[in-house]
């Protein structure tokens, strides 16, 4: 059974893995391979002001990004594979008054991920 779901992982290439609309002022989280955070908003008077914050493992150097977005505008936070993958990213934009959160990772990790869609 494994072997048969990680040659459709193969197969698939990079695929999503969660896409989901984001609620003012409440956390999600953001898994990106090996670091982990949460990403929030709070609305402004000239855009969405986004942080996300991440790590790597429970004791990595905490990241934080900072950026505020006006309508169709769009972030990518990316983080590099080993050598000869590709990269975990998580992009983030504003479509229509809402924030849309998604990520992809690499195929050959689908295995131990699983689908997740944030709450309204």
């Amino acid at each position: 059974m494994r072997s048969c779901i990680f040659l459709t992982a193969l197969c698939l290439g990079t695929v999503p893995v969660h896409a989901g609309e984001l609620v003012a002022q409440k956390a999600e989280s953001i898994v990106l391979g090996d670091f982990a955070g949460i990403v929030y908003y709070t609305s402004e008077l000239d855009g969405y002001r986004v942080v996300a914050t991440i790590a790597e493992g429970g004791a990595g150097l905490p990241v934080r990004f900072v950026v505020t977005l006006a309508e169709s505008e769009r972030i990518t936070i990316s983080v590099p594979g080993q050598l000869g993958q590709l990269s975990h990213e998580v992009d983030i934009s504003r479509e229509n008054g809402k924030l849309i959160v998604s990520s992809r990772i690499p195929a050959g990790d689908l295995i131990s991920a699983g689908p997740h869609a944030f709450d309204r």
